[in-house]
């Protein structure tokens, strides 16, 4: 039986596996392909997973149902998400790679424990909007080539520190346990800089409630919040480097341990 992984909880936070060494469905909750999800029991951890068939193709809509999944599991426990898409030949396999990295998985989810990500996005307008003239005689190539590379380095270093200034100011108003951060442009000649915050869990709506008095102070910049999410961004800092197993996999990378899913937008952990 092959099983795709969804993500580690710790097991005593689901009380149906007190009494119980074999996987036990969680009731009400489908997964990918709308499979039933299971609670597979290893040692003090809880492993979510469904049984997987090989025909069946993943999409944009399994990449929803992974998440939500994740979602609802993070309101019972501490959770590790798996990446999207990671698959266990058998159970052989899921109880190996779990019982190898146990110790590691222990001590990630105590670091995490009652802590959730907030989502910023910041749209900011590009200090450096002017076009680079691509058109020169052919006599002056080399030397407009050369001013060109200047020109863009100082737009280059003008964004960065712009960037740096917006961070530091959201890091100083939210004074979160941790952060990520990450910037990019946009077509229409914006900036947009994406910030993860590890705040405690019991601290959201103090977060939220600042998040209203920061967007209504900063008039010029576009702020949008989302969350509180499990804590995707955060997962991989406490990892260590992820390694292929061909034999243990099917047609997908198994992973011996969990890892951030940055691509996707999760369901609401908590309202």
């Amino acid at each position: 039986m092959a099983w795709y992984a969804y993500c580690i909880g710790e097991k005593q936070a689901f009380p149906e596996l007190a009494r119980h060494r074999k996987p036990v469905p969680m009731e009400s909750i489908h997964g990918v392909s709308g499979n039933q999800v299971f609670l597979y029991p290893a040692s003090d951890l809880a492993v979510v997973v469904s049984e997987h068939n090989a025909q069946e193709t993943l999409n944009q809509k399994s990449g929803v149902d992974h998440a939500r999944v994740i979602a609802d599991c993070f309101q019972h426990s501490t959770v590790l998400p798996f990446r999207f898409g990671t698959i266990f030949r058998d159970d052989e396999t899921l109880r190996k790679s779990i019982r190898s990295n146990q110790r590691q998985f222990l001590s990630n989810i105590d670091k995490l424990r009652g802590k959730t990500e907030m989502h910023l996005k910041i749209f900011v307008d590009d200090c450096c909007t002017r076009e680079v003239d691509r058109h020169h005689p052919s006599g002056n190539v080399g030397r407009q080539y050369l001013s060109n590379l200047r020109e863009n380095a100082a737009r280059t270093r003008e964004r960065q520190t712009r960037a740096r200034a917006v961070s530091f100011q959201m890091h100083r108003q939210f004074l979160p346990l941790d952060e990520e951060v990450s910037c990019r442009l946009t077509e229409s000649g914006k900036m947009v800089l994406d910030i993860a915050h590890l705040i405690d869990r019991k601290c959201v709506e103090r977060y939220q409630n600042k998040f209203a008095t920061t967007s209504a102070m900063m008039r010029e910049c576009q702020m949008q919040l989302s969350g509180p999410w499990p804590p995707y961004h955060f997962v991989h800092r406490l990892t260590r480097p992820a390694h292929s197993q061909p034999a243990a996999a099917d047609h997908r990378e198994v992973l011996p341990v969990p890892a951030a899913m940055p691509a996707l937008e999760p369901a609401p952990a908590l309202v």
